[in-house]
């Protein structure tokens, strides 16, 4: 794994408490999940999300690539995995459902990352994606915030993480709501 500042891991212990997800429902809808399916919450740091849905599917795994925030998602009797999403630690076509939420931004490699995930992501599985939404000021802000605590982010429109999945023969859904956007991907059979 290459060497990065883990900002993460200094935040690790507050993070939950600073950033909420209150969209649960909308989650389970739109990924929809099955009871007997795995769901892998890539880039899912503290398991903030993925505790949410453990009542829908029975199998959750949540990979980050930071050991501070995985240690959250053990406490919460989550199964944790350390990696990066460039490199999934998954068979191709293996996956139902994955879910990322707020990552996207802060990838080392998009374009290796989105064909790392529809490489595991099963023929008529569901890839849901939520980001910021650059085009929003607020986001902007938040933005500048990141590049001067010199983390990795690169925020990218709707429409440009939209055409990256297209290219790599993801079938996609773009949804916009206040700040963020969500991407729905499918994989045909």
């Amino acid at each position: 794994m290459p060497t990065f500042l883990d900002h993460f891991r200094l935040i690790a212990p507050h993070y939950d408490r600073i950033f909420t997800f209150l969209k649960a429902d909308r989650l389970k809808e739109t990924l929809q999940l099955s009871q007997d399916g795995w769901l892998l919450d890539a880039g899912g740091g503290t398991g903030r999300v993925a505790q949410m849905l453990r009542d829908v599917t029975s199998r959750v795994v949540v990979m980050d690539e930071s050991g501070g925030m995985l240690r959250q998602a053990r406490d919460k009797g989550l199964i944790a995995v350390r990696g990066e999403v460039e490199a999934l630690p998954f068979r191709s076509n293996a996956l139902p459902h994955i879910l990322m939420v707020d990552t996207f931004h802060h990838l080392r490699d998009q374009a290796a990352s989105v064909a790392e995930l529809l490489r595991a992501l099963a023929p008529e599985g569901r890839l849901v994606l939520e980001e910021p939404d650059i085009g929003r000021p607020i986001i902007k802000l938040i933005a500048l915030g990141e590049k001067l605590l010199l983390m990795r982010s690169r925020f990218r429109t709707p429409e440009a993480v939209q055409r990256m999945f297209e290219a790599a023969g993801g079938q996609v859904r773009l949804q916009r709501e206040e700040a963020n956007f969500w991407v729905v991907v499918e994989k045909s059979g």
